[in-house]
């Protein structure tokens, strides 16, 4: 159990979520509050943290030690409520979709409705990574998308990958710092699993200190990907003043991941600091065509959910899960 030390800094700001966690049978639209997702059928849980949503400026300042030309222009941006999966989704949690043997549990479920039965499931991995309590790793963007779509057929809440807006907004904490506890990079060690301490592997999510809101490996342990495709010019062309702005097209690469993992410097763990897809990270892929969910490749990337505080119309849920391409 984590010490009430190791929560000090932002326990006042949950205890009234804490104290009416429940499973999802209250109208969260009302309730923005912490809540524990069940998984029908087995005993996992994921814990989602209310992101009360604002206005806040996207990028790093020209001064900012090791940044790159792509975090700018700074400008503003807004973005709605949002809850986030306080960890990186975890193998246990992840091979329950591989697996799919509690999908037809029954369960008191949200307001959406989709055929679970016809939601794609992934292929098994080449190699098996699998550590109750780590970080999922090697997926796809579109695996990690999959997944949420499962999990919003398994409980009728609607589940889908952050948007770079969203989680930089979310990492940052309400700080403008290179990072969410400030610019003394001396306290990373704190916060983040990165090349210095990781031992050249990921750790069991949630060991290091949480940022403001509550989330924990912000920085560092897996790089995690988001919604939006890669250019290094995204900023320039959203302007200021954008409101909930995603990338989205239809290449494959590049497409974004952000916050670093245990293999990268210090630099890479920036909130502001974007990272992206390589063909690279499927080099060694045995399968013709390549995989739609493993990069063989990519030891350090991993992903995790948000949830929308308003839902989309039903007309719109599939805009914002990734669609399967084809890599030969």
């Amino acid at each position: 159990m984590k010490s009430l030390k190791k929560y000090s800094h932002f326990f006042s700001t949950f205890i009234l979520g804490i104290a009416t966690i429940s499973d999802i049978s209250f109208s969260q639209q009302s309730n923005f509050t912490l809540y524990e997702q069940n998984i029908f059928g087995s005993d996992a849980k994921i814990r989602m943290v209310p992101v009360n949503g604002g206005r806040f400026t996207l990028g790093s300042p020209k001064n900012e030690k090791g940044r790159n030309k792509d975090e700018g222009p700074v400008h503003d941006v807004l973005v709605d409520d949002f809850w986030m999966a306080e960890i990186e989704v975890t193998w246990d949690l992840y091979e329950l979709f591989l697996n799919r043997t509690s999908d037809q549990a029954k369960g008191e479920k949200g307001n959406i409705q989709i055929d679970i039965d016809g939601v794609s499931g992934a292929t098994q991995p080449y190699v098996n990574y699998n550590k109750n309590g780590y970080p999922t790793i090697n997926i796809t963007q579109y695996a990690a998308s999959q997944f949420c779509k499962w999990l919003t057929a398994k409980t009728g809440n609607y589940y889908r990958l952050p948007t770079e807006a969203e989680w930089e907004y979310a990492c940052r904490g309400g700080s403008q710092k290179a990072y969410s506890f400030g610019n003394k990079s001396k306290n990373i060690t704190k916060y983040a699993w990165y090349n210095k301490n990781s031992d050249g592997k990921t750790h069991k999510g949630g060991q290091k200190l949480p940022n403001a809101h509550g989330l924990y490996d912000m920085h560092g342990n897996v790089a995690e990907w988001v919604l939006d495709s890669y250019s290094p010019e995204t900023y320039i062309v959203w302007g200021k003043g954008a409101n909930n702005p995603v990338k989205k097209n239809q290449a494959l690469y590049p497409r974004v991941v952000r916050g670093g993992s245990y293999k990268d410097d210090l630099n890479k763990l920036r909130s502001a600091s974007r990272g992206y897809s390589t063909h690279r990270w499927k080099q060694r892929d045995p399968q013709v065509p390549k995989s739609l969910w493993w990069h063989v490749d990519a030891t350090h990337i991993g992903f995790r959910i948000v949830r929308p505080r308003i839902e989309p119309k039903k007309e719109d849920l599939n805009k914002m899960w990734v669609r399967p391409k084809k890599e030969y």
